[in-house]
């Protein structure tokens, strides 16, 4: 993992932020068990046997940003040991869950995809079913309080196996279980390199017979084969991350052409990244999480830690790639989806218009049905434009 600098180090204005909260959002790259509160954290972790090293919340959150931004993968890992370690209950579960749905409506999310590792949560006796069981009956009571307020935020699950784990047969057939009952998608996640998705290969036929699509997590900590593996052995519909992508694409050093418009470069892609445009493979992007993780180091400068202007989002949105923002782990990064977009906007200079592109582009790439879909861009369209 390569160290990082902090991107709130100028940060995005507050007013930004604010404006961008109001209005309606996409969300489908979130972990649960990276987005606790942390007054529940602190609450859950007594009774759970959980030692935390603070119980003040604004310390305890400022602590898990700090380890993030530390670059040290230790540091960065320290928080999930303690978020799992409350979440071995049915209670507790359904709680986090239900606080998940508030706080992406306190975002201005209206669509969310949560994805968990329901095997992480067996440590108290809960079967896989109880857990996926408890999880969505915690979804379903934030989504009916938020009807009673005329509010609303349709959440489903993806159903996430952890890669060095090999119980990814299990997790499909859990995933295949559950596919009417909330959950809409699969996943898999843990260390990309060394734990290719070939590895699972039979899992994923199974999904593609049952029709029910995957996401991958590939191009994040390892490179472009990785994200090879992920569409051929994993048929990923989206890439978690995928942002290295972009270093199968080669870019000329010095311009073609240069006129009153600015510079033209040569820009060639090779087949991955040609496959993954042309057919709008969706990136899942999550941009401080990239930064804290070391994910685009490879497009930072080599005697200096990378920035997030660094980052090939950009690039990849300016030569036609599906790709969307995300949060990734809310309480360990210490992000907002709102913020992850002003944050791209000051970056990269984006007006309200380019934001409302990536909140399309992750709505159409979305587990949803196609009706849903139509109506849930309607309402975005309309209130970004």
């Amino acid at each position: 993992m390569t160290a990082t600098s902090s991107p709130e180090t100028t940060g995005p204005s507050e007013a930004l932020i604010e404006q961008l909260r109001s209005l309606p959002k996409v969300s489908l790259h979130d972990h649960l068990d990276g987005g606790l509160r942390p007054a529940t954290l602190i609450e859950l972790a007594g009774p759970a046997g959980v030692e935390l090293p603070t119980q003040d919340a604004e310390v305890l959150a400022r602590r898990f940003r700090e380890n993030a931004d530390s670059g040290s993968l230790e540091r960065y890992l320290e928080a999930f040991i303690m978020t799992t370690g409350v979440m071995q209950t049915a209670e507790n579960l359904r709680r986090v869950a239900r606080e998940y749905v508030e706080d992406l409506a306190e975002d201005g999310v209206v669509y969310g995809e949560v994805r968990w590792a329901p095997e992480q949560h067996q440590r108290q006796g809960l079967s896989l079913d109880e857990a996926v069981e408890a999880v969505q009956a915690g979804l379903d009571e934030g989504m009916a309080a938020l009807e009673d307020r005329d509010e609303f935020v349709v959440v489903g699950q993806i159903i996430s196996a952890m890669r060095q784990s090999d119980r990814a047969k299990e997790a499909v057939e859990l995933t295949v279980r559950h596919r009417d009952r909330g959950v809409v998608g699969f996943d898999i996640a843990g260390p990309e390199h060394g734990f290719p998705p070939s590895r699972f290969a039979a899992a994923f036929t199974t999904l593609a017979e049952e029709m029910i699509p995957a996401t991958v997590h590939a191009g994040e900590a390892d490179g472009v084969e990785s994200v090879r593996d992920a569409l051929v052995s994993g048929r990923a519909r989206r890439l978690g991350h995928g942002v290295r992508v972009a270093q199968d694409i080669t870019i000329s050093e010095e311009p073609v052409t240069s006129d009153e418009a600015g510079e033209a470069y040569e820009v060639a892609l090779g087949e991955v990244a040609r496959w993954v445009r042309d057919r709008q493979v969706h990136l899942e992007v999550c941009p401080t999480s990239n930064l804290q993780t070391g994910a685009i180091a490879p497009f930072g400068p080599d005697d200096a830690p990378a920035a997030i202007t660094d980052h090939p989002f950009d690039m990849l949105y300016q030569l036609g790639f599906n790709v969307g923002v995300n949060t990734d782990n809310r309480l360990v990064s210490g992000v907002t989806l709102s913020g992850e977009l002003a944050l791209l906007a000051e970056a990269f200079d984006y007006d309200l218009a380019e934001l409302a592109d990536f909140q399309i582009n992750a709505l159409e790439s979305a587990f949803l049905g196609h009706e849903e879909r139509e109506a849930l861009s309607a309402l975005i369209l309309e209130a970004w434009q």
